[in-house]
């Protein structure tokens, strides 16, 4: 089921990046908890992220961690 956010502000993650050779440890998601309660104590009770549509892996990551996703998106750019 796609489900939109419902509130506002909400937190959102913008991005999350561990070295290689320091994945698989729980630091994304200790990162992403920190995120999260950042966001909480600004007075969100929603959180979002996003990913491309190719990548897998962070596809991965989100579901493991709870998101559900919400909607896909085309974009567009146009030479000026």
């Amino acid at each position: 089921m796609i489900r939109k956010a419902e509130t506002s502000p909400v937190g959102y993650l913008e991005g999350v990046y561990v070295d290689e050779d320091c994945r698989r440890r729980g630091y994304a998601a200790q990162l992403l908890s920190a995120c999260e309660e950042w966001a909480k104590e600004k007075g969100c009770r929603e959180f979002a992220s996003d990913c491309e549509l190719t990548n897998t892996d962070s596809l991965k990551f989100h579901l493991s961690l709870g998101f559900q996703e919400a909607n896909r998106i085309i974009c567009f750019t146009i030479q000026l």
